[in-house]
């Protein structure tokens, strides 16, 4: 049982560095994109690989554990909770280190002023508001404040239903801004898709947390 625990334990720490890893990750990738800091966004690329071997790591001591313990009910709950924690922070990684690709790919920063219109700025620090919901209700065991997470979700979606409209828009007075537009509304798409991750580590939590399955429920 005392090594059970152990090995739990130890899935918990390695879990906390993957999300403390992939948080800095996009930190790190977004100033490089906002400052247009090719080191930086350089940086980010290289440690992709710390994501991807972290990952396999992860993936591999769970499925020890199961084959070792036999884990049940609450035990049970969080294992398959880490897995899927796991494989979504990976993805969070993919999108953190495109987003500091698209850096390296051009000579000049995008336009601020559309940046300023899309609201990116914003987008990112409600995204990360997110994430440390998240690493607050994993690290504390509270589902209620993974739950805040859902609320958020919706001001970046509604973020980016709207950046289509102002794009089409920006470009039709300028077609100046087409190049900038394609960079700004590909990075809008990633933050979303990194939004739509965390919700789903949200709900893997809950599920840990309180036994309730969340998924295509919707949320109030």
């Amino acid at each position: 049982m005392e090594k059970s625990i152990q090995y739990k334990d130890a899935l918990n720490k390695s879990g906390l560095k993957m999300l403390s890893l992939c948080e800095n990750q996009l930190i790190n990738a977004y100033q490089a994109f906002s400052d247009f800091d090719t080191d930086l966004a350089e940086e980010v690329m290289r440690k992709e690989n710390r994501i991807n071997a972290l990952d396999i790591k992860i993936e591999e001591d769970c499925e020890q554990y199961l084959a070792l313990y036999k884990p049940v009910a609450r035990d049970l709950r969080f294992i398959m909770a880490i897995r899927k924690i796991n494989s979504d922070l990976e993805r969070i990684g993919d999108h953190a280190y495109a987003l500091a690709r698209n850096i390296t790919l051009r000579e000049n920063p995008v336009d601020s002023k559309l940046m300023e219109l899309l609201q990116v700025e914003k987008m990112f620090s409600v995204v990360m508001e997110m994430m440390q919901h998240i690493s607050e209700g994993f690290i504390d065991k509270k589902s209620k404040t993974a739950r805040k997470v859902f609320k958020k979700d919706k001001i970046v979606d509604e973020i980016n239903t709207n950046s289509y409209s102002i794009i089409t828009n920006e470009v039709t007075k300028n077609p100046k801004l087409i190049a900038d537009s394609l960079v700004l509304f590909s990075v809008i798409h990633k933050l979303e898709r990194v939004g739509d991750l965390i919700k789903n580590i949200s709900e893997k939590i809950i599920f840990y947390l309180d036994a309730e399955i969340i998924m295509h429920k919707k949320t109030k």
